[in-house]
């Protein structure tokens, strides 16, 4: 369980984070869904290219001894970019009334469960919300 709700305290904890907040500092609680970068591949890619190229131009051409590992690392740089199929990172992110944002980087498969809880919590603090306004008036 990625929440827990008591009458004035939500407690969060996901693998070895741990924090709470009083249902009064949370501004904001929200999964941020971010595209993967893939950097290090493509400027290992480009790299490779280059040096390729380089010894294209520069080398006697009746020596192709540089095709071979040229193609043998374009192979390994295309599993490493395509082994790994989830092409997103998810993020809960909670701000308080302090400006602090706290944010943390969950598993993809978590992310349902995670959403259903972060629904539930907005859910309840909205009528909680919702409440307070009629006692009010």
């Amino acid at each position: 369980m990625f929440f827990t709700l008591t009458h004035d305290l939500v407690q969060f904890q996901y693998g070895s984070n741990q924090w709470q907040y009083s249902y009064n500092e949370i501004v904001e609680l929200g999964l941020l869904k971010k595209k993967k970068t893939y950097l290090l591949e493509n400027c290992a890619f480009i790299a490779v290219t280059a040096l390729a190229y380089y010894c294209m131009v520069f080398s006697n051409l009746s020596e192709l001894y540089y095709i071979g590992p040229t193609l043998l690392v374009y192979t390994i740089l295309i599993i490493l970019r395509f082994h790994n199929d989830i092409e997103f990172e998810y993020y809960v992110i909670v701000k308080d009334i302090y400006k602090k944002e706290t944010k943390v980087k969950i598993n993809g498969m978590d992310r349902s469960v995670i959403g259903k809880q972060i629904d539930h919590f907005l859910t309840l603090n909205f009528n909680r919300l919702l409440q307070k306004t009629k006692n009010n008036l």
